[in-house]
């Protein structure tokens, strides 16, 4: 793979106007920063300080990268190779924290058990509250019994039995209007 284009100005460095470089990635370097992590772990080589102003070619056979090429002017130093940044493992918890954190994490555990038994308690209480208050708003008042109850049961029984002959149940019948009239005297008096 290979780009050209104009090269980039950094603090400290004076550049030639237009002058074209290349970059040539192999398919080995690729594979390298893709693959093992043990061959990202090796310090990189750093370029040599010294600047030629003809055109340099170098080989670094140990990364097995194909060779740049490029002109390079006078005062301008030679660019380290570009490497992807390699993640950081994640930190090593050590055993005081992972004690604190265990310690911490039974305490809630214990507090939650605590609270959702308290919550039991309280849910029985307010269920047996709520079942007392509406025993006592819903409650039927004593009421009297229907003045002459006895008297109606035995008229209507009557009836029941005697349905092709119903005189026969007129005394039980003068018996209920009689009581009737009674409690209607009682009342309006």
């Amino acid at each position: 793979m290979t780009f050209s284009g104009r090269q980039e100005v950094y603090p400290g460095e004076t550049a030639v106007m237009g002058e074209p470089f290349s970059i040539q990635i192999s398919s080995n370097l690729l594979k390298q920063l893709a693959g093992d992590e043990d061959k990202s772990k090796r310090k990189t080589k750093k370029p040599k300080p010294k600047v030629q102003q003809s055109k340099v070619h170098h080989k670094q056979a140990s990364d097995g990268l194909e060779p740049h090429q490029g002109t390079t002017s006078a005062g301008w130093p030679l660019q380290p190779p570009f490497f992807l940044p390699v993640s950081p493992p994640p930190p090593q918890v050590t055993n005081a924290e992972a004690d604190a954190i265990r310690t911490v994490l039974q305490e809630s555990e214990r507090i939650m058990e605590r609270l959702q038994k308290q919550e039991e308690t309280m849910v029985q209480e307010v269920t047996q509250k709520a079942k007392e208050l509406h025993d006592k708003e819903f409650k039927i008042p004593y009421q009297k019994p229907l003045p002459c109850l006895v008297e109606k049961d035995s008229c209507l029984d009557c009836y029941k039995e005697h349905v092709k002959d119903p005189l026969k149940c007129a005394e039980f019948a003068k018996m209920y209007a009689d009581c009737a009239r009674k409690v209607r005297q009682q009342m309006s008096s």
